[in-house]
């Protein structure tokens, strides 16, 4: 057994105080040194959106990044900005640049000589506008022959052309005023087109002794008349077609004709060699103008408008 004198013990006790004085120096001075530092912990999130933190002693957001390996890409912005300071938010964040400061980027590492006023007015907002214009639908000409083969011939405008209107709906894309791309989104016809007829027909020498200037009423006369055709349709005959006639008859075709009060109902007519009945009426059937009943639309389309002869059956 080993026993220690009052001296030894005595000297253990200070050495114990000493130890744990320089241990309380040392943790003091250690704090110390930390707050004149200034250590942090920052937050710095990466353009693909990963975030991580460091501790740090620096302020300066490049020294902050180049301590932790970070490099900055051409398509990257940093914020704050790579000179300044930490802010007290204590964050950093990298994010990709927009496709304007790319091509700005680029404009200025080319070396053209312009002002940022001029590179920004370049990529100002795109506007989109719904836009309706009424645009023309161009006629066509339509050449009829009534000549009846005959070598003397003339043209007649029998029915002048009208252009119609189409209301376009267009979706359209403006930057600085200007039209930069233009999309149909629908059309409507808002009127129809009218097309120009032109009839060939033979050039008729007329005398006093060869037509009758009198009423065609009388019999065995003969007239020039204007003679178009018609239908049952409601473009023909309006809301009330009903496919009978004024006098009260079915109208035929080949048979029935409407003519103006200067002829009575059952008067037959010769017409372009044929012979018709008059049993029908029209408010636009006036002075020596004939329609000629066809079974379509189609067929009174055809036939137009025509100047013919015409013989009161006796």
């Amino acid at each position: 057994m080993i026993f220690m004198n009052k001296k030894d013990s005595a000297s253990i006790s200070i050495m114990k105080i000493i130890g744990v004085s320089l241990i309380f120096i040392l943790i003091f001075g250690v704090s110390v040194m930390a707050t004149e530092i200034d250590i942090r912990s920052v937050e710095i999130t990466m353009s693909n959106g990963y975030k991580m933190t460091v501790v740090t002693s620096k302020t300066n957001v490049s020294e902050i990044l180049e301590d932790n390996n970070i490099v900055i890409e051409e398509d990257e912005r940093v914020s704050p900005d790579l000179e300044s300071e930490i802010g007290e938010n204590n964050k950093i964040v990298i994010s990709n640049k927009s496709e304007q400061e790319v091509q700005i980027a680029k404009i200025s590492e080319s070396g053209i000589e312009t002002t940022l006023d001029e590179i920004l007015k370049s990529y100002t907002p795109i506007i989109e506008k719904i836009v309706v214009e009424q645009e023309a639908i161009p006629y066509e000409t339509i050449t009829k022959d009534a000549s009846e083969g005959v070598s003397d011939t003339k043209n007649k405008v029998i029915q002048q052309g009208e252009d119609g209107i189409r209301e376009v709906t267009y979706k359209i894309k403006y930057q600085n005023d200007e039209e930069i791309e233009r999309t149909k989104l629908s059309e409507r016809i808002v009127k129809e087109p009218v097309d120009k007829i032109v009839q060939v027909q033979k050039n008729v020498t007329t005398s006093r002794g060869s037509i009758s200037r009198g009423s065609t009423n009388t019999s065995g006369t003969t007239k020039i008349f204007k003679i178009t055709a018609y239908c049952p349709c409601s473009k023909c005959c309006g809301k009330y077609a009903s496919g009978y006639t004024s006098s009260g008859t079915k109208a035929t075709a080949g048979r029935t004709v409407a003519a103006s009060s200067q002829f009575a109902f059952g008067t037959k007519l010769i017409i372009n060699g044929k012979e018709y009945t008059v049993e029908d009426r029209g408010g636009a059937i006036t002075g020596n103008k004939i329609d000629i009943f066809m079974n379509t639309h189609a067929e009174a389309l055809a036939w137009g408008v025509k100047y013919l002869p015409v013989q009161v059956v006796e």
